[in-house]
């Protein structure tokens, strides 16, 4: 059979717009594992996305599985026959599970033995036959959160389904999906295109739907139209379109057939803060905001419409009077918080429960203050500043603006602190004191802002772990592993030379209740340089090249980035391998020996006494590297001490019979690799 297109449709009620594109990869992905297991072949796989309509198109899909030849090994000979050399009962069941006669088995010689066996041919199955349970699978295992029924039907899914298509070239697989008999009937466009439409080839789909359906199949061209009919629209009223890429796959899974809407609302507004009413615009209305050049608000939004209206302007009205009092609110709030400056908010956090051993809000503020305190002066950052900003980051929580739109925590708190007069590196400290919010996300910019920050971030990581709280498996409720990534991100990112070790211990000594202080640092610690390992791993390091450095245990990420770095290039060097295999040798020589002497006393042989006076040199040149944490140079120095320790263990003895001979040798071994581990241990690369 002739390789063909294959069209798997499944039509349904509007699906929900934030997981539609999830819901389509899966499918997508759930089919080509199907086929990929089913050993069938195909050159490409295209999906689709709707409002209302899940699609997968497969090209040249192979017409059948090619046949297989199949050997099964059946009883040993020795148990193939009886003593009057008759088939055993073990050798007649093994030739009748093959469906063949005993005269009919082979004999198979192996290095083990010969056995019975028995070659058998296996027709592969026609595509058409194995379709059906491709899809169905690939269905059964869509992550959907919550499956509902509908109508009579015991079938479950995310949304109601009303038709299903599947095609392989012109022909119908005709089966059932989810209740439903598989065709060639589509539907178009809820309102311009309600009826059935048939698709007479699977590569007809796209096309189809378009001209006769109303219908853009494909969900990175209609996101593509929307942002290009925002960015035309917002032309028009001599502004840019502020498109968030969120929001703009959100437009794009509720709508089939999109269309530009501009409207107005009043300028009154503008005199609150952009990020208000961009938030309001967006959350609430799913509106595109526009701009000025140079970034301010204009009084203009474009939304998008899934209908092509003979009356645009109801539209545009309709949606005008729908934001204003959506701004009407927000502009209450602003006014509302207003009244009070945001110093006044700090007895409500009272109110607030942060966690139940660690107590309020207001008594996290009062941590903040303290570790603001004691972080600021070892990044050189002003005191006063830290501890005022850790005193009001939290304050907006308990505004009416926060309240109503929790993403502008922070935000909110920066634009009350400019109103009251704070010092705007206060105000802005506030604001940055949630950064980085994603993986990958902004830190912040500010000293202060780093200082309240890491606060922030340590103290929920340590108070977290002393409540007994630790993240288990991929359950982390309280984002402990994003706010170690934070911390790391900052000290790493902003060349903040922290002791973590220092930070933890003091941030744990601000809890008051029962817990067990050492151990919990210890996890915190571990915790944290879990998080490190996937950093530098992202960042292109080896997992050799990490343990490297883990091993000599670096209190500041800054400091062991930096060694990371320099053991990175030094395994670059011709040097490297010998002087990391004759590293683990000497660790290994140390290991099984008692405690080396701290001193090296008489050493004999020329080599010994060469590698010595060598070491001695080697130890003077770094100490000033060291001092001024240049580990590259460093251990470039300490690469030439590769050919006198090859030459060292080409012709010395180290456990000699000679007690005091083989003690002073031991202790140059252990000279040796005090150098070598004043950086990192090479021995694990």
């Amino acid at each position: 059979m002739t390789d063909q297109h294959l069209l798997f449709e499944l039509g349904c009620e509007e699906l929900p717009p934030k997981t539609l594109l999830k819901l389509s990869k899966a499918l997508s992905d759930g089919i080509v594992q199907g086929l990929n297991d089913a050993e069938l072949a195909f050159s490409n796989v295209k999906s689709f996305a709707t409002p209302r309509r899940l699609a997968v198109l497969i090209e040249n899909l192979q017409g059948s599985q090619a046949d297989k030849t199949v050997q099964k090994r059946g009883v040993s000979i020795q148990a193939a026959f009886q003593a009057d050399n008759t088939p055993s009962k073990a050798a007649l069941a093994f030739a009748q599970s093959c469906g063949v006669e005993f005269d009919q088995l082979e004999r198979l010689k192996t290095d083990k033995g010969e056995w019975l066996a028995c070659t058998q041919t296996i027709a592969g199955q026609t595509t058409q036959q194995l379709i059906p349970d491709v899809i169905r699978k690939s269905i059964s295992l869509l992550p959907i959160a919550k499956r509902m029924r509908w109508g009579n039907f015991s079938v479950e899914f995310v949304r109601p389904v009303h038709w299903a298509v599947l095609l392989y070239g012109e022909h119908v697989i005709e089966t059932e999906i989810l209740g439903l008999q598989t065709g060639n009937q589509t539907r178009g466009h809820r309102f311009h295109a309600p009826q059935n439409l048939t698709i007479s080839k699977p590569e007809n789909y796209v096309e189809i739907l378009f001209s006769q359906g109303k219908v853009i199949a494909d969900f990175e061209q209609r996101k593509n139209q929307i942002r290009a009919d925002a960015e035309k629209a917002a032309s028009v009223v001599n502004g840019i379109a502020h498109i968030e890429d969120d929001l703009l796959e959100e437009i794009a899974a509720l709508n089939e057939f999109p269309v530009p809407i501009t409207g107005h609302f009043d300028e009154r507004f503008l005199v609150l803060p952009a990020e208000v009413l961009i938030t309001t615009m967006q959350e609430n209305q799913k509106y595109f905001p526009v701009k000025n050049a140079d970034g301010s608000l204009r009084p203009y939004f474009i939304t998008f419409s899934n209908i092509e209206s003979t009356n645009p302007e109801s539209i545009k009205n309709g949606n005008e009077r729908v934001v204003t009092p959506r701004l009407s609110d927000a502009e209450f709030f602003w006014k509302q918080d207003r009244k009070k400056s945001l110093a006044d908010f700090s007895p409500r956090l009272e109110t607030i429960l942060f966690q139940e051993k660690l107590g309020t809000v207001a008594a996290k503020v009062e941590r903040l203050v303290k570790l603001a305190e004691y972080i600021a002066p070892k990044i050189n950052a002003d005191v006063a500043f830290a501890k005022r900003a850790a005193f009001l980051a939290k304050n907006d929580l308990m505004t009416e603006m926060v309240g109503e739109f929790g993403n502008l925590q922070g935000t909110m708190g920066r634009y009350y602190a400019l109103a009251d007069g704070e010092n705007s590196i206060v105000a802005q400290a506030i604001e940055e004191h949630y950064l980085p919010k994603q993986a990958g996300g902004a830190t912040p910019n500010s000293d202060i802002g780093c200082v309240v920050a890491l606060a922030e971030k340590i103290d929920t990581l340590t108070g977290i772990f002393s409540a007994g709280l630790c993240p288990t498996g991929d359950k982390d409720p309280y984002a402990l592993r994003r706010a170690a990534l934070g911390v790391l991100r900052i000290l790493i990112e902003h060349n903040l030379k922290l002791d973590i070790h220092a930070l933890t211990q003091f941030a744990l000594s601000l809890f008051s209740q029962e817990f067990d202080k050492s151990k919990t640092q210890t996890l915190v610690i571990d915790f944290i340089f879990e998080r490190l390992k996937g950093y530098c791993l992202d960042k292109g390091f080896t997992a050799d090249e990490f343990e490297a450095v883990l091993a000599v245990n670096p209190a500041e990420p800054l400091d062991f980035m930096q060694r990371l770095q320099a053991v990175k290039a030094f395994r670059q060097l011709p040097e490297a391998e010998s002087l990391a295999a004759a590293n683990k040798r000497i660790l290994n020589i140390l290991k099984k020996s008692d405690k080396p002497s701290a001193t090296v006393g008489n050493l004999v042989k020329p080599i010994e006494i060469s590698l010595f006076e060598l070491a001695k040199k080697s130890a003077t040149d770094i100490e000033p590297l060291l001092e001024k944490r240049d580990y590259q140079a460093t251990l470039n120095r300490l690469a030439e001490l590769k050919q006198p320790v090859d030459a060292f263990f080409d012709g010395v003895m180290v456990n000699c019979d000679d007690l005091e001979l083989r003690a002073n040798r031991l202790a140059l071994l252990n000279l040796l690799s005090q150098q070598f581990l004043t950086c990192a241990d090479i021995s694990k690369l």
